[in-house]
């Protein structure tokens, strides 16, 4: 029995420019501000003698790894992002970048959706990404469309109410 797994498809490599702005402001705070004082830390912590025993030593150098492998993860990814400028043509259909009332067809419940790129997605602000089921049943749709999601709790039936999008 073989372990071997294949590998997950890749994320979409698109954003927004504030998500663009926002993962070099977090490289360049990691790299030129975290990092020194956690390395100035570690070596503190170094200079005081058996590391073995050394719980402050231990968590710096947990601490520093944790950055160096978000820096090495932000600088692969940040020159592979393309950032989505300006608006779609259509307006009243639903493309990335686009806000969304839906109405769950059982519920009557409204629910709103900000559809952006996987590195931008933030449930408490209803951005969700654009590889996720919902979005990819939604896309390209208009206004006053019905469509069906699979979802977690399982299929559901959606009407958009509206689209719009932030300028």
């Amino acid at each position: 029995m073989s372990r071997w797994r294949p590998p997950s498809p890749g994320s979409t490599a698109i954003i927004t420019r504030a998500g663009f702005e926002r993962l070099k402001a977090e490289l360049d705070h990691l790299w030129l501000t975290l990092r020194p004082e956690v390395v100035k830390a570690l070596a503190a912590a170094a200079a005081e003698g058996d590391r073995s025993e050394n719980a402050e030593y231990t968590y710096r150098k947990k601490q520093l790894g944790e950055i160096d492998r978000r820096v090495r993860y932000l600088s692969k990814r940040i020159p592979a992002l393309k950032v989505a400028e300006g608006l779609p043509a259509d307006r009243e259909a639903v493309f990335f970048g686009a806000t969304i009332t839906l109405e769950n067809h059982a519920s009557g419940e409204e629910v709103s959706y900000r559809i952006v790129g996987p590195d931008e997605t933030d449930a408490k602000l209803g951005w969700i990404s654009i590889d996720s089921p919902m979005a990819r049943a939604v896309l390209k749709k208009r206004i006053d469309d019905e469509f069906e999601a699979e979802l977690p709790g399982g299929r559901t039936r959606f009407l958009i109410v509206e689209v719009r999008y932030e300028t």
